[in-house]
Order: structure tokens, then C-alpha cells, then sequence
């Protein structure tokens, strides 16, 4: 008991130090300002860049929101409910993969709503629409020194937008106030592209400024608010393809709605619109309920590729930057080196103590049972008469050569037993060890006379015998 009070006591020292180790080697690591730089549009942040104020706003006010954490792969799944709008907002931390993008688009096709709200966005992610292209890139680079929460940094030079033409995304809406670091969604054709292409070859290889006759001859396109030449062949009989330009800067287009199969994909160029830095400007929040909105149903925003999947333990990221985890880490440690130390012989092997459970008794039961099987009534009866008769003779004061004439005569002599029962008993003992037909009743009786004249002697050999024993089992 003192040795395992010992080893307790080391354990408990042991784990002290290490706590206070941890606790002196960890070092606070202070969470970083937002910056356009690098943000963070992830629902769960409520810094500058962040998107909780809508999140909050859509859930308080009675919207089906959602956060979804789950891979792509899952909305092509037929387990649980489905959003009818997943919101991809800013530069995600985790990128899309190929395949993640066709299976969000094959998404899109059918039925569902993809927006994108950002300054460059993933070409994987805007397919083409019948002969147009859709596209976005940034025309100013925010830098490092860029505070977000500087609303005169953030719009400097930057005017209210208000809708290009009345549509379902501009309801309610009269203007809005876009950042000075919003992208250009670019509107384009095939033919577009290829006369482009063509005019950049020359003989020697020079580029060719486009003419402005060239440029006069493309109509505008039905619906795109005048953004991007008109296809050569329009299908009428069902929706049109042609992207819908919502509202456009000075700079270009800033919200663009076109159909992809059943569903449709709606491109935001600037996350200020929709970031808590920026939501409160304008009527920055009608907008951003209408684009994330549409037509109702369950709204998910995608925090799967912000960096937060479901595949994360919650209680681990609670921990995360703490030494918790080290403690943790260090206890499981620990414990299996105790339980290393416990199964590992630490010195010679020794035998196992030997335990001796049998008493004296056992070895007269087995031969008795033994000899009762065999029906040996001779051997067990030469057994009690040879000890018998080796007392009587010590009794007697003769030899064990002896006849039983005369250890009976001088037996009855000192005794007062009768000579005659006497030998004749000896003899029938005699005679039936060796070899005289007997039955277990005979010699049970001749057993009987022979414990009558023990106690008519008072020899009491059996107790004689259980006294020696005794005295040799605790020798």
C-alpha cells in the first residue's frame, strides 16, 4: 500500500509540472483584424468583412436560413432536405475542385439557385449562357492599409448605383452603394470573341485597335441592359438565355441574373453589399434580401468552403489554441505508458506461489473409493489389521515375528480379553488377506471387533495417528 501511495504521489507531481509548463509556455494568439486584404465572409464572423448581420437579419425576420456545411456531393444526394439557394460569398478559403463545381451546376440544372457574391469569382463556377459568356474581374486591388470599417476609405469616388430596369432583384430598391473596390461582370459572345480575336491579327503580327464602325454595328442585347452584342439566333420557345443586368456603374455591371438549365445563377460583383461593413449603406439590405431570397424556399450559406465543414469537431475547435489539447495529449501520453509499464516484466521471471490446497484425508478417500470400486476388501481390511497387529504386539511386549497364538495369550494375560476371540479374529484376518473368499459385510464386521478391542485397550490408534500428522503438517 505504501508503494502505490508513492507512485500516486509521482503521478500527481508529474502531471502538476506539466500543467505548469503549459500553462507558462502558452502564448495568446490574438486574433486578427479584418482586412479587404484578406477577408473572412464567413456567416460567423462579425467583423467588418464578415456576413453575420445578414445572416441574423434573414433568420429574425422569418427566413428559411441555413448554414451549410456539407461537400457539394450531398446536394445531388436523395437524404434529407435539399435549399433551394446556396450563397457563395467572397474568396473562399477552401477553392472548388472540378468536380465540386459540375456537381454544384448539375445542381443548378435541376432546379436549383446558385449566388455568387464576389469581385473575382471562379470561372469554373459561371458557365456559359447559349452564346453568351459570363465573366468578373477587379479593377482595384484593396490594399493592406485599407481599414474596413472606414466607410470614406471603402467608397471613395464611388457614387449610389440605382437599377438598370425594374426587376424581381431591384424590387424595392432605389439605389445602392456599391465600394470602389467592386468588380466588373463582363457580358460577352462567341462572335464578339472571335471578332476580337481577329482584329488583334495583322501581317506582321502587330494588334489592331477595333474600329469604331465595328463597334457601332453591335446592337444591344435584349434584356442585358446594353451589355454585350446581341446573339445572332434568340430561342423563343422557351427562356431566353440572354444574362439579365440588373444594376451597372460607372465601371460596369454589378448584378447579373441569367438561367442554367432549370435553375438560375445570380453574380454580385462586390461582397460590400452584403458584408456587415457595408449592409447598412444605402439600400444595400433590400438588395441583399432579394438577391439571396429570390423565390423563397430554404437559403444555405456555403461555410464548407469557408473553412468550417461539418467534419470538425465542435469541441475540438472550442479548444483550439488553448493548452487544453496539449494537456490532453500529454494525459493520454501518460496513460499509456502506465499501461506499457504494468504489462512489461521489470526483472526476472518467478514462479508462481504454489498454493498446497490438498489435506490428509484426500489420499485415504481416493483409495478408499478406490478399493471400494475394485471390491478389494482384503487390501482395505490388511491396512487397519497390519496397523492393529503392530500394536497389539508392542502391547504384548513381543516381536513382530511373533506367532498370534502367543500375542493372544499374553494379550488376554495383561487385558482380561478372551484368548480364544482373540486369535480367532487374528486368524480370519490373516486368512482373508491372503486370499480367503469374503463379502464387504464380513469384513466390515471383523473392522468392528478390531476398533472394539482398540478401545478395550485403550490404544486409540486413529487419534495417535491424526496427532502425528498434525505435528508434521506444521513442521
Amino acid at each position: 500500500m505504501r508503494q502505490r501511495l508513492i507512485i500516486i504521489i509521482a503521478l500527481l507531481v508529474v502531471v502538476g509540472v506539466l500543467v505548469l509548463i503549459n500553462a507558462a509556455s502558452y502564448v495568446k494568439i490574438e486574433q486578427t483584424a479584418d482586412s479587404e486584404m484578406s477577408p473572412d465572409r464567413s456567416t460567423l464572423n462579425a467583423g467588418a468583412t464578415g456576413t453575420r448581420a445578414l445572416y441574423d437579419f434573414l433568420h429574425e425576420s422569418g427566413y428559411q436560413v441555413a448554414r451549410w456545411r456539407e461537400s457539394t456531393d450531398s446536394l445531388l444526394s436523395f437524404n434529407g432536405p435539399k435549399p433551394a439557394t446556396i450563397v457563395v460569398i467572397g474568396h473562399t478559403l477552401v477553392p472548388f475542385s472540378e468536380s465540386e463545381s459540375q456537381e454544384i451546376l448539375h445542381w443548378v440544372e435541376r432546379g436549383g439557385r446558385l449566388v455568387i457574391i464576389d469581385r473575382s469569382p471562379d470561372r469554373n463556377l459561371l458557365p456559359s449562357s447559349g452564346a453568351w459568356t459570363i465573366g468578373a474581374h477587379m479593377t482595384t486591388i484593396p490594399w493592406t492599409n485599407v481599414d474596413p470599417t472606414n466607410f470614406e476609405q471603402m467608397t471613395t469616388g464611388v457614387k449610389p448605383v440605382s437599377p438598370s430596369q425594374p426587376t424581381l432583384l431591384s424590387r424595392d430598391v432605389k439605389e445602392i452603394q456599391p465600394s470602389r473596390f467592386a468588380g466588373t461582370i463582363i457580358v460577352a459572345t462567341e462572335k464578339s470573341d472571335k471578332k476580337t480575336s481577329a482584329n488583334e491579327k495583322t501581317a506582321g503580327g502587330e494588334t489592331e485597335e477595333p474600329s469604331d464602325e465595328s463597334e457601332s454595328s453591335e446592337t444591344p442585347a435584349p434584356g442585358t441592359g446594353g451589355y454585350g452584342p446581341a446573339p445572332e439566333k434568340v430561342d423563343l420557345s422557351g427562356v431566353s438565355p440572354a444574362p439579365v443586368v440588373n444594376f451597372a456603374g460607372d465601371i460596369g455591371a454589378l448584378l447579373v441574373e441569367y438561367p442554367h438549365g432549370k435553375g438560375r445563377i445570380v453574380l454580385l460583383s462586390d461582397p460590400f453589399i452584403v458584408a456587415n461593413n457595408g449592409i447598412s449603406r444605402a439600400d444595400n439590405l433590400e438588395l441583399a434580401v432579394n438577391v439571396v431570397t429570390g423565390n423563397g424556399g430554404l437559403v444555405a450559406f456555403d461555410e464548407f468552403h469557408q473553412g468550417r465543414s461539418a467534419t470538425h469537431n465542435e469541441l475540438i475547435q472550442y479548444f483550439a489554441g488553448t493548452p487544453v489539447m496539449a494537456i490532453g495529449g500529454q494525459f493520454v501520453l501518460i496513460g499509456l505508458m502506465i499501461i506499457w509499464s504494468r504489462g512489461t516484466r521489470f526483472a526476472r521471471p518467478l514462479p508462481l506461489p504454489q498454493v498446497d490446497r490438498r489435506s490428509s484425508l484426500e489420499f485415504v478417500a481416493s483409495m478408499a473409493e478406490l478399493q471400494q470400486r475394485a471390491r478389494a476388501h482384503d487390501l482395505a481390511l490388511e491396512n487397519i489389521y497390519g496397523r492393529m497387529r503392530r500394536v497389539l504386539v508392542r502391547h504384548a511386549g513381543l516381536n513382530h515375528h511373533s506367532p498370534r497364538t502367543e500375542i493372544a495369550a499374553r494379550v488376554a494375560l495383561r487385558s482380561g480379553i478372551n484368548q480364544q476371540k482373540l486369535e480367532t479374529l487374528m486368524r480370519n484376518c490373516e486368512e482373508t488377506i491372503n486370499g480367503a473368499p469374503t463379502n464387504a459385510r464380513e469384513t466390515l464386521r471383523m473392522v468392528r471387533q478390531l476398533r472394539q478391542i482398540e478401545r478395550a485397550l485403550g490404544l486409540r490408534t486413529r487419534e495417535r495417528d491424526a496427532k502425528q500428522a498434525a505435528e508434521k503438517f506444521d513442521l
